[in-house]
């Protein structure tokens, strides 16, 4: 099974090389970080560990996430991390182990339902992502917990479900459309720990509250939309 990693990255010059050490890699094929033009040196740093370095200047998690799948060569499975250390990128196996086994199409990795080391997220974090989770169960009948950045998808799941949303929204946009084209979404518990570096969204008001509003308006609009053809159980 051909892995690729992707990690969006901006300013993370004090955390990417302990994130790229620390894959695990004999479980991984590529790791690739798409940067969204960076001054503080993150890319040669991530450069001088291995890592391909994709500059993708225009802003958007979802847009970086997007152009990720688009350089990653020929994987059966992308796994997707944040770059500033909060996320433990040696957990990564967790993932991957119901996508080799054939019991998931899409794993999510959930702070919440695992180890949440005290200060890794604030309390406005905390009780929106529970709340997106109920929404996600009540709307699309997945169990469950939390909206963490730690996942991992099938490669022909990602192509398939034709993603567009450029925001933090793509999350949604990923787990939501795939329940609805039948795809097997699952959680595995995951450490989360206090981040290295300012938060570019719960550090500040603003970028929580404007993640949070692409987050529950696009679980709403997604179950408004079109499902698409199912493709249940189609792991191979």
């Amino acid at each position: 099974m051909r892995v690729s990693v992707v990690i969006p990255t901006y300013n993370e010059a004090g955390s990417i090389a302990r994130v790229l050490d620390d894959i695990p890699a004999f479980l991984v094929n590529e790791v690739l970080v798409v940067d969204a033009g960076s001054t503080d040196g993150t890319r040669e740093i991530a450069s001088s560990r291995g890592a391909r370095v994709v500059v993708e200047a225009r802003r958007g998690y979802g847009r970086a996430c997007l152009t990720g799948v688009a350089a990653a060569k020929d994987p059966d499975v992308i796994v997707f991390l944040d770059g500033d250390y909060s996320d433990r990128p040696r957990e990564l196996g967790r993932l991957l182990d119901p996508i080799r086994e054939r019991r998931a199409d899409i794993v999510l990795g959930s702070r919440l339902a695992g180890g949440l080391a005290p200060g890794a997220m604030p309390w406005h974090a905390v009780f929106g992502n529970r709340l997106a989770a109920a929404l996600i169960r009540w709307l699309y009948g997945i169990s469950l917990t939390d909206l963490g950045p730690f996942r991992a998808a099938r490669s022909e799941v990602l192509r398939a479900l034709e993603l567009r949303e450029m925001t933090y929204g793509w999350a949604v946009e990923l787990v939501t459309r795939g329940a609805m084209r039948g795809y097997r979404v699952l959680e595995v518990p995951v450490s989360y720990h206090p981040r290295i570096g300012v938060s570019k969204i719960s550090g500040t008001w603003k970028g929580s509250v404007g993640a949070a509003w692409y987050i529950l308006s696009g679980i709403v609009k997604n179950r408004m939309g079109p499902a698409g053809p199912a493709e249940v159980g189609s792991a191979t």
